[in-house]
């Protein structure tokens, strides 16, 4: 009996020291590293990029596209447009003078600026007194005199003045001033001269001066420095005659004497509110008075005017340059 209970107590005691050698063996090993949320799923593989490669031009060669993966061109770079600087602001050219002086002893020389220019004391057509500015410009220091016309009729054949019977000028003549010509023959005259006809600006300047009186001498009316009615000539006389009546520029005759043609329009002065049925582009301006004129109308303000083709023994013609 007692020879199979030992045994058997054998085996269970050495059971029981495995199974606790097992257990202290437990205890003393390090526990095995969990799992974390992200190692517990599964990982991605990261996507294929390709490189963005960008080339700005520098030379005209133009810029290669660069393809993704798949063939498809990518969209190539453009690159801001430089902020160019604005160009300098050119200045106006100085303007230059139309004119010179000129070698010439029967042309007199008018600076330019500012003159005054219209008056407030006569007839509405003269108003409203103003400054105006002219650039320099020459004159002609008489009227066109016959024997001058004659020559470039001679050389043209253009027409004769009325007055000349039988193709002459009238005896004793030839230095007064040329009459019966129209703001047409004037002008051709002026051309074939290699010059112009005066604007009415002008013609107001180089007969007023630099004091811009009323009169080329003056203020005040002298029957001894024109050929008006005050005169008592009754016809013209030869230029030159006057020379008292001689204006700060230099020139003669231009008060009485010939109406003078000058270039512009009769039209309402700037500023002016005065309306008259001759304005427009219908009528010359003529300057200057005549002998059959009184000292009212050969002012270096009077104003009249023609048709361009009217002609008259009263109307004769000056040149400017």
């Amino acid at each position: 009996m007692k020879s199979r209970v030992l045994p058997r107590l054998v085996l269970v005691g050495f059971v029981l020291v495995l199974a606790a050698a097992l257990v202290l063996s437990g205890c003393t090993r390090t526990p095995a590293t969990q799992p974390t949320a992200d190692q517990s799923q599964p990982k991605e593989e990261p996507t294929a990029t390709v490189a963005f490669k960008v080339e700005l031009p520098v030379t005209a060669t133009p810029t290669q596209q660069v393809a993704n993966e798949e063939g498809t061109p990518l969209p190539t770079y453009t690159p801001a447009p430089t902020n160019t600087p604005r160009p300098t602001k050119t200045p106006w050219p100085t303007k230059a003078p139309t004119s010179a002086p000129v070698d010439d002893p029967n042309m007199v020389y008018v600076p330019g600026g500012e003159f005054a220019f219209g008056y407030d004391g006569g007839p509405e057509d003269q108003s409203p007194a103003q400054t105006r500015t002219v650039d320099i410009f020459n004159i002609d220091k008489y009227p066109v005199t016959n024997a001058e016309y004659r020559l470039f009729v001679d050389d043209t054949g253009h027409r004769l003045p009325r007055h000349w019977k039988d193709g002459e000028i009238p005896a004793g003549k030839e230095d007064h001033p040329v009459v019966w010509v129209s703001w047409e023959d004037a002008s051709a005259y002026a051309e074939w001269a290699g010059k112009r006809l005066p604007t009415e600006a002008e013609w107001e300047k180089a007969a007023r001066g630099e004091q811009g009186s009323l009169y080329p001498w003056g203020e005040a009316f002298d029957s001894a420095n024109c050929n008006s009615r005050e005169a008592g000539v009754g016809d013209t006389t030869a230029v030159g005659s006057y020379a008292g009546g001689e204006s700060g520029y230099g020139a003669l005759d231009m008060s009485g004497n010939v109406w003078e043609w000058t270039s512009d329009w009769y039209d309402a002065y700037r500023g002016s509110v005065y309306s008259l049925d001759r304005y427009g582009e219908t009528y010359k301006v003529l300057r200057g008075g005549s002998w059959f004129d009184g000292s009212d109308m050969v002012s270096a303000v009077a104003r009249n005017s023609g048709k361009p083709t009217f002609t008259f023994s009263t109307i004769g013609f000056r040149c400017a340059k």
